[in-house]
């Protein structure tokens, strides 16, 4: 879908931020031809502006920029804005539950009621027989807490507890959606497991995320807003339709996202943190193994795994990542490679694009690059 907007797309690529090895005749030269093709791709896909990162073994990390990420100042995209990540959010909670897995702390068998006893016990649902690992795949059989709202917009400014909305989870029907593997994507599964790591840890899943993975990571440009409305400067600009139009929604309360998908980041950072934990930085082997064990998803030919989706664009290509949508607009796309050693981000400034497209793209950019 392309928008009506009197701004015109821009492409910007920002050399000063991009870090690449010294060719020699030994080494490989970097080709930024497959980087290029994309950005051009780009410009066509209908969104309000997007920021790009990749990285690559000869090219090192390139960030660039298409489109506007201020439709109202004209400010163009660069590549080193702030955005929602919004669900990719699940990947840094499953990284932190696997990772107390490890130490000990948890099982992947532990039922919600081991460590929340007596929270989920109704008509349709039963804490005893639903799994840490239920939670993190969406097989819990649990509905999606936002099924609750009829209008999302009527909360924007709101603050909310995850316990908050469990209860909420817990008033709906079971989801209608489950495939015959059990699967049904619920944001509430994670903030359950946002609940288990503080009852296990004593600290907030944000302090956790922040001790564990951001600040080893040296991510200086992720966060955890709790009730801050605001994203840090530079901005993506969020951009919802309405009646056609582009309407700027870029300030939200995601208190009640918590663990489910909360998170600002960059796309520099998002790469850092996706690259670490294929190339085995952040989950012992066996807590990695089980994170790439996946269940077919709703999408035909992708599935499921620990807080990740596994994507094979082409046969016998494999890459994963973690997909974003927040109700402020902003959109989350990537993929990594198996060894973590290519990866393409994407910060996507409006709702509406053509999805199919961006899709196409970063599996034809993640397949070239070398």
């Amino acid at each position: 879908m392309r928008y009506g907007t009197s701004a015109v797309v821009a492409l910007a690529f920002t050399a000063s931020l991009v870090t690449a090895p010294t060719a020699s005749a030994a080494t490989p030269r970097c080709d930024t031809q497959p980087i290029r093709t994309a950005l051009k791709a780009l410009e066509h896909v209908g969104a309000s502006g997007i920021s790009v990162t990749v990285k690559s073994p000869h090219c090192g990390v390139w960030n660039g920029g298409i489109g506007l990420a201020d439709l109202k100042t004209g400010r163009k995209v660069v590549g080193n804005e702030h955005s929602r990540i919004a669900s990719n959010t699940k990947t840094w909670v499953a990284t932190v539950v696997l990772q107390l897995v490890g130490e000990g702390k948890l099982k992947l068998d532990d039922t919600v009621d081991d460590h929340l006893p007596g929270l989920i016990r109704t008509e349709h649902y039963d804490g005893r027989k639903i799994t840490i690992r239920q939670l993190l795949q969406h097989t819990s059989g649990l509905p999606d807490y936002l099924d609750a709202w009829d209008d999302l917009e009527a909360h924007r400014w709101e603050h909310m507890e995850p316990l908050e909305t469990v209860r909420q989870t817990l008033k709906l029907p079971p989801p209608d959606d489950r495939n015959r593997d059990g699967f049904a994507y619920s944001n509430t599964n994670y903030n359950l497991a946002g609940m288990i790591v503080t009852k296990v840890t004593g600290r907030s899943i944000a302090c956790e995320i922040e001790q564990r993975i951001i600040e080893p990571l040296g991510l200086r440009e992720t966060y955890w807003p709790g009730d801050r409305t605001t994203i840090p400067k530079p901005d993506m600009r969020g951009y919802v339709d309405r009646a056609g139009q582009l309407a700027d929604k870029t300030e939200w309360n995601t208190s009640g996202a918590g663990a489910s998908g909360a998170l600002i980041s960059t796309g520099a950072d998002a790469t850092a943190f996706w690259s670490a934990l294929f190339a085995g930085k952040l989950l012992a082997p066996a807590q990695l193994a089980e994170m790439k064990r996946t269940v077919p998803d709703s999408f035909p030919g992708e599935h499921y795994g620990l807080g990740v989706e596994r994507y094979e664009k082409a046969p016998g290509f494999v890459t994963w990542g973690h997909s974003g949508h927040m109700e402020s607009g902003h959109k989350f796309r990537n993929a990594v490679t198996d060894d973590g050693k290519r990866a393409v981000t994407l910060l996507i400034g409006s709702e509406s694009f053509d999805s199919d497209k961006v899709d196409s793209i970063i599996g034809d950019l993640i397949r070239d690059l070398r």
